[in-house]
């Protein structure tokens, strides 16, 4: 392949950095992954999308010099590929927006499908894989700037919905309220049961997780859970996925059976807006386990509305909440009972479900949590 050519694919690797998500590196891997999931006659469509990521087919017509006809066939491809969504805005026009490889784009609705574990699906993990390893030297590099400067101010990414019943006894569990805390500027609204989420909606689509079904391409299952069918996406998203084979349509009554299924495996509700916009509606709801999440396994930044507290009268010191946690905020102090380490947790009440003395409550505390994992984590 040409010098040109690669330029134009490293060109095409820039813009699509543009489309939100988690940027990542201009390098061989990351143009090794666009030349493997795009054919070069895309690229000059890809790069139309360069300093506007979202367009209407006028828009389109204009940046690209394309025609209509070649636009459609560019988006039909694409948007099998998770590189292109197109979706009619609220006003009823169709609009195309360029997706990014990680977070949410390539990468999430590419293993978000039912695999069949093919040699093709395998290469790509790897060279996802690969991605991974780049972006740890990395941050391993960058280590001190990064926990220090960046993580402070990073933009939260999702929100925790917590759990809301003791497993062991049945009964709510206990919520208390602080009223001194403060507030972080991001509005976290007020819906708090994941069941209340599902239930607002009328299209709901189911898909794989997309990080387990990485970890099992790569030879690593997950040893938390077996569950892979339980990543939900909403409304317009729901359509999307949908439409090119991401995920498919649901009941309300088979989500929320699905929901119970996770919670009792252990897995954590965390819910997504569109644009990390928390005053517009969810458009998705991943199932996590400590095991896979790429967000348990890399730096992340989440709203919480809760944080876990332990009644040391009431706590046994069984460890239990300990071996649940997702972040890594439990643990047992020097008396043999649990303790809450509260930069890290996120208030998602696993904990609390899973203790069979009914010894941890919630305190409401709006918040945003931001956790690196320690530098040892990409040595």
């Amino acid at each position: 392949m040409s010098e040109a050519i690669d330029e134009k694919y490293r060109n095409a690797v820039q813009v699509i950095n543009t489309a939100g998500g988690t940027p990542v590196p201009v390098t061989d891997n990351t143009v090794k992954i666009l030349k493997y999931i795009v054919e070069e006659k895309h690229l000059d469509f890809i790069i139309a999308f360069k300093g506007r990521r979202s367009q209407t087919m006028e828009q389109l017509k204009e940046s690209s010099g394309m025609s209509e006809e070649e636009i459609s066939e560019h988006v039909k491809i694409l948007a099998k590929k998770g590189l292109i969504m197109n979706q009619p805005s609220s006003s009823g026009i169709m609009v195309y927006r360029l997706m990014p490889f990680v977070n949410v784009g390539v990468y999430e609705y590419t293993f978000m499908k039912k695999l069949e574990y093919n040699e093709w699906e395998k290469g790509l993990a790897q060279l996802y894989l690969n991605l991974n390893k780049e972006s740890r030297g990395r941050m391993l590099a960058n280590y001190d700037a990064i926990v220090k400067r960046f993580l402070p101010t990073m933009r939260p990414i999702d929100r925790t919905v917590p759990y809301t019943e003791n497993f062991e006894s049945g009964k709510e569990i206990k919520i208390v309220v602080d009223e001194e805390l403060e507030a972080p500027e991001e509005k976290i609204i007020s819906t708090q049961k994941v069941e209340e989420i599902i239930n607002k909606f009328d299209e709901i689509a189911v898909g794989h997780c997309y990080c387990r079904h990485f970890r099992d391409l790569v030879g690593e299952p997950c040893k938390q859970t077996d569950m892979r069918e339980n990543c939900f996406t909403f409304g317009k998203s729901a359509r999307y996925t949908t439409e090119q084979g991401f995920a498919r349509m649901i009941s309300k009554e088979e989500a929320l059976e699905i929901l119970k299924k996770s919670e009792k495996d252990g897995l954590v509700h965390k819910a997504y807006h569109p644009n990390m916009d928390f005053k517009r509606e969810e458009d998705s709801i991943c199932n996590c386990c400590s095991d896979c999440c790429g967000q348990a396994r890399g730096i992340t930044s989440n709203l919480s509305n809760y944080i876990a507290r332990v009644d040391h009268d009431i706590c046994v010191g069984c460890g239990t909440c300990v071996e649940k946690c997702y972040s890594g905020a439990k643990y047992l102090n020097d008396e043999g009972k649990a303790e809450t380490d509260e930069d890290r947790c996120i208030g998602c009440g696993i904990c609390a479900a899973f203790c069979p003395e009914g010894a941890i409550s919630l305190v409401k505390k709006q918040r945003v949590v931001r956790i690196a994992p320690p530098r040892s984590a990409y040595e």
